[in-house]
């Protein structure tokens, strides 16, 4: 693909200055999957390239089996983070999804956590296969929001404040302010019709012409490319430490969360103190160690041997 060929970059801006909360709020994969995409690499130690790898988080968990790994990233502040956390065998280089700068047939396994739907489609998987040796693997991995809790009353809050995080963003594109930015949400605003807890970007509205694909999306995409002779969809699931405190973090670390809070509103016009409330309520009644499920859907794609 040629240089005049490639599609927008994305909105980087978006993904600037909350570098940190984003590192220690995010959840990383299950080590089994690791294994399961070296198996399907038939490499016991594979090379791995991880897409949109931000502040390392996906990388470091992937160097926990691969041989190496190469983290591209385009936005320097997430960049600046994954580099002060050093691990071995762990590089990061500025590139994106579709201009990697790799050489071909250079990683056994292509990693997309978290990041795919910001990917513009084709030319990200024509890459992809451009630099996946043969029977190499593209494993594309999301994370089901909110997660799991146990508690009905948390999740609820959690999706309350997602509904009304989304209709603020399609407010701001279109460009309302004031009075009418912050008014209640409508259980039948439009903008909620298609919201899907997971699959939160099918057919999103966001400022500024960002654009983002559908998860749900993911898997008839690699298929429709031809770059896979084998595509299937994985689940898998982890549980890990968490309280009120990490759950309401979690939320924060949301790309859209943090994009109102930059337009200038506060966070009890966005709604935190009532999520803050209704979440702190429904763990003082939880006895013993507090656990946090995280539920993963994984769309992978072997390449031709």
């Amino acid at each position: 693909m040629t240089p005049d060929a490639l599609p927008p970059a994305p909105d980087l801006a978006r993904f600037s200055g909350f570098a940190d909360l984003y590192d220690a709020s995010r959840p990383t994969p299950p080590a089994r999957l690791g294994r399961w995409l070296a198996r399907y690499a038939a490499v016991e130690r594979p090379a791995v390239v991880d897409l949109g790898s931000g502040t390392g988080l996906s990388t470091r968990w992937a160097a926990t089996w691969a041989a190496s790994v190469i983290g591209v990233e385009p936005n320097a502040d997430m960049r600046a983070v994954a580099a002060a956390r050093p691990v071995d065998a762990v590089t990061y280089t500025d590139g994106t999804s579709a201009a990697t700068g790799l050489p071909d047939a250079s990683a056994d396994v292509v990693l997309a956590v978290q990041a795919m739907h910001w990917m513009e489609p084709t030319s990200t998987l024509a890459e992809v296969a451009r630099i996946l040796r043969p029977g190499g693997v593209l494993a594309v991995v999301d994370a089901d929001w909110p997660p799991i809790t146990g508690s009905a009353e948390a999740e609820l809050a959690w999706v309350a404040l997602h509904r009304r995080v989304r209709v603020l963003e399609a407010r701001l594109a279109r460009g309302e302010r004031g009075a009418a930015l912050c008014a209640p949400v409508a259980p039948d605003d439009p903008e909620l019709i298609h919201d899907d807890l997971a699959d939160p970007h099918l057919h999103r509205t966001m400022p500024g012409g960002t654009r983002s694909w559908a998860k749900r999306e993911h898997l008839a995409r690699m298929r429709r490319s031809g770059h896979f002779a084998f595509t299937r969809e994985l689940v898998a699931d982890e549980e890990v430490p968490g309280d009120a405190a990490s759950f309401v973090a979690l939320l924060r670390s949301q790309g859209s969360f943090q994009h109102l809070v930059k337009a200038g509103l506060s966070e009890a016009e966005i709604g935190v103190p009532e999520l803050v409330a209704a979440v702190d309520a429904a763990y003082a009644g939880v006895a013993g160690p507090v656990t946090t499920g995280f539920a993963y859907r994984v769309r992978i794609g072997v390449t031709a041997r």
